[in-house]
């Protein structure tokens, strides 16, 4: 008994012996005088008791909740969630709004908005009296931008997915979001799906709170989440509509109080091995080629060197275990119940494909997250020995085509087009495109390639999803079902197809995209990565000279847009945000 006191006086001992991290918020709420008396007064009009401005760490719910983004539409009851758990740890929990990026609205992308979004959340964060932050985020674009603007803050952070929508249904079939719009346009172009019926489709697709419930770029990056380190074990697929979502949330604001207390920073999780199991975790779940781009800003934006090469490095031999839509015929809801990311973690760490000793926001690491991980439908999540498709990494090309490198889903293409070499059909932008795509006199056949272009970074402007170009309505008739397409765009996460994607450099700046003409002849060869255009450089460099680079925007934000972004192969971040720059306190206002 005397040992055990000992020992247990002993343990106080250090315990009270560890340094306490500087909080934030004491200089907002701990002073005394006309500072603390200001600060405090105005917060108490909310009725807030005043235990509340005793030293408590103060953390920050960055809510995307909009009724214009229909994947966050469940945001406020996260939120909610959230304070529960935060209120539960001895926390003081403040929530705040920033831009709601719903990529099923806003025009022309929401890719153009994400830096904005960014720089939002960084500066809420940085001028706001907060110790650490939750992420509430699920649309697309919410993902990243919410994280670039946390990481440029370096705070202790946690991220929470919305969650994916329960699955579709429509006359006895499971429909996928996204996935089988494309499908659905396809049929209706071929005859095969009249008006109403593709009318009645609309209702039976969305049936639920939350956002995509395909393997597409909101599902991907809530998996990139995880697999970095950022969510807690099952992020990425419990439900939306899942009780088990909520009580995710919960925990979460449980769990950001101990790392205020921790000072448990952002940096801290995101460590190059950390963007390396992502990576591979991409490959392994057959996941968007945005998160790509993504990424590439996130580790940008927090000081890790990480480039367009290691995603074909750390990506290349990485198999597909998951058979999702677009990829295969499963989706989200299914994807839980199978086991979910742990279960696919598990795999990649059992066969040395995950850095194991990676820390994650619950003080583990990654591998004692999952290492007891279960899968109970090996039809959902495969064996590493016995994959759904053996490879799943995104693959970089690059050739004289694209010197700055593009990039291609081999889990969604087909593999005969593999190695492919036809003739280029020219789209100049996304308007002539619309314009000719289904004209009978267009002069196209199943072996040309499709090419698009002025769709990239500063062209669109924006970057949009428009590179998975629907293919001519009297080619689809004829039962074809893939071409080879080629653009300086971005697709869907949800979309499939034989697509080459943001080629670099783009169109708009002149890259040799833009110097591409009708009937060229290009190249496809995935194994070797290589694209390339069948021109000589004596030829390629008299086009150049004709060449004359668009108008750029006249005002505002989208000025800005066009004046800073950077290329897709450096994650077309804003050239004066690379790097973090933590969250020192401003100034005094009076």
């Amino acid at each position: 008994m005397a040992k055990d006191k000992k020992k247990k006086s002993n343990s106080g001992k250090k315990q009270a012996g560890r340094k306490a991290p500087f909080l934030r918020s004491t200089e907002w709420f701990g002073k005394p005088g006309m500072d603390g008396f200001h600060h405090r007064s105005w917060m108490k009009n909310q009725g807030l008791p005043h235990h509340l401005f005793d030293g408590r760490p103060v953390i920050g719910i960055c809510n995307t909740w909009s009724e214009l983004t229909p994947c966050n539409a469940h945001f406020r009851i996260l939120a909610e969630r959230v304070k529960r758990g935060v209120y539960e740890a001895g926390g003081f929990p403040l929530e705040f709004p920033v831009m709601s990026l719903g990529e099923t609205l806003m025009r022309p992308t929401t890719m153009m908005f994400r830096n904005l979004a960014s720089m939002d959340v960084e500066e809420s964060i940085r001028a706001n009296p907060l110790d650490a932050v939750v992420l509430l985020v699920g649309c697309d674009k919410t993902t990243p931008a919410l994280v670039m603007g946390a990481a440029s803050c370096d705070l202790p952070t946690i991220v929470v997915s919305g969650g994916p929508m329960l699955n579709g249904r429509f006359r006895g079939e499971t429909i996928g979001s996204g996935t089988h719009v494309w499908k659905f346009v396809e049929a209706e172009k071929r005859g095969e799906l009249s008006t109403q019926d593709f009318q009645d489709a609309e209702a039976c697709m969305s049936r639920s709170v939350g956002h995509c419930m395909t393997m597409g770029t909101a599902s991907t990056m809530a998996s990139m989440m995880e697999a970095i380190g950022l969510g807690l074990p099952s992020n990425a697929a419990i439900p939306a509509a899942d009780s088990r979502r909520n009580a995710l949330a919960h925990m979460a604001g449980r769990r950001i109080v101990e790392m205020a207390h921790e000072d448990l920073k952002i940096s801290k999780i995101l460590t190059r091995k950390a963007f390396e199991n992502a990576i591979r975790t991409n490959g392994a779940i057959g996941g968007s080629t945005n998160a790509v781009v993504h990424l590439l800003a996130v580790a940008g934006r927090i000081g890790v060197k990480l480039s367009l090469d290691d995603w074909d490095q750390f990506g290349r031999d990485v198999p597909c275990l998951v058979n999702l839509m677009p990829s295969g015929k499963y989706l989200m809801e299914d994807f839980y119940y199978a086991g979910g990311l742990p279960a696919v973690l598990k795999e990649l760490a059992e066969v040395d494909l995950l850095h194991k000793g990676a820390k994650t926001v619950n003080g583990k690491s990654i591998w004692q997250n999952v290492k007891d991980a279960q899968c109970s439908d090996r039809d959902v999540i495969h064996l590493t020995s016995k994959p759904f498709k053996a490879q799943g990494g995104i693959c970089v090309l690059r050739g004289n085509l694209a010197p700055g490198g593009a990039v291609i889903k081999p889990s969604a293409a087909t593999p005969k087009l593999m190695q492919h070499k036809g003739r280029a059909v020219v789209f100049e932008n996304i308007e002539d495109y619309k314009a000719r795509i289904d004209d009978p006199n267009l002069d196209i056949d199943e072996n040309c390639v499709m090419v698009l272009k002025n769709c990239g970074p500063k062209g669109y402007p924006g970057f949009s999803e428009v590179g998975n170009m629907a293919l001519p309505a009297k080619l689809l008739k004829k039962g074809v079902t893939d071409m080879v397409r080629i653009s300086d765009a971005r697709m869907s996460g949800t979309a499939y197809g034989t697509v080459v994607l943001h080629t670099a450099p783009e169109a708009a700046v002149g890259g040799p995209l833009a110097l591409v003409h009708e009937g060229d002849m290009i190249e496809l060869n995935v194994k070797k990565r290589r694209i390339h255009l069948d021109v000589s450089e004596e030829e390629l460099e008299r086009r150049r000279q004709d060449w004359t680079a668009p108008e750029p925007p006249e005002r505002g934000y989208w000025r800005v847009y066009h004046d800073h972004v950077m290329q897709a192969d450096t994650g077309c971040d804003f050239d004066f945000l690379i790097g973090s720059s933590g969250a020192p306190i401003p100034r005094e206002s009076h």
